[in-house]
């Protein structure tokens, strides 16, 4: 099977329920976002210290999740495709909660704002972080322009919550893997 189909050559691309839709439709965007964020993880997890296989087992969790996300993202409401795909309901959020938890019960209170970077794992994880926000601010505008338009799917809301959640589960990784490596967090400090 060829990887190039030449079929997007003119701006144009099928979304997974079959629709052909620009290239820099909110949609494509939004998707587009999540493969970002989602190769992002990837990185994370070839840098990973050997004392980290939990997060490694959360992260590779995550990744497969993004992929459901991305392929709701794919999918206009009501069209039968949809039947193909996993479900994405809160039980997922309620998930990350648990391992954000999880993950904090390691870790110091903090108490001053940290700059994002240390190990070369946890800088990774903090820039998986912003890209993660860029994720959950574009798909929260599609939520809000589907809903306008009466085409949103609940799954669209859930992985809005899901990203936002995810966020701050790559905060905390971030800083559980500082811990882990021994590794200094860097105040910040006015200047």
């Amino acid at each position: 099977m060829k990887v190039y189909t030449g079929g997007g050559d003119k701006g144009k691309t099928s979304l997974f329920s079959g629709e052909r839709v620009a290239k820099h439709s909110l949609r494509i965007e939004s998707y587009g976002d999540l493969d970002e964020l989602n190769s992002l993880i990837g990185a994370v997890l070839a840098v990973l210290p050997d004392n980290s296989q939990l997060v490694a087992r959360e992260l590779a969790q995550i990744q497969a999740r993004l992929f459901q996300a991305g392929a709701w993202l794919a999918t206009t409401a009501d069209s039968s495709a949809s039947q193909f795909l996993d479900p994405m309901d809160e039980s997922l959020v309620s998930e990350l909660e648990g391992a954000i938890d999880t993950l904090s019960e390691e870790l110091p209170p903090l108490k001053v704002f940290i700059l994002p970077g240390g190990h070369q794992s946890a800088a990774l994880a903090h820039v998986a972080r912003t890209v993660c926000r860029r994720c959950e601010r574009r798909a929260s505008q599609l939520v809000e322009e589907l809903e306008a338009e009466g085409e949103l799917d609940a799954a669209l809301s859930v992985i809005a919550v899901y990203l936002n959640r995810l966020s701050d589960y790559l905060f905390v990784a971030a800083r559980y893997l500082n811990k882990v490596t021994a590794t200094q967090e860097q105040a910040w400090q006015k200047p």
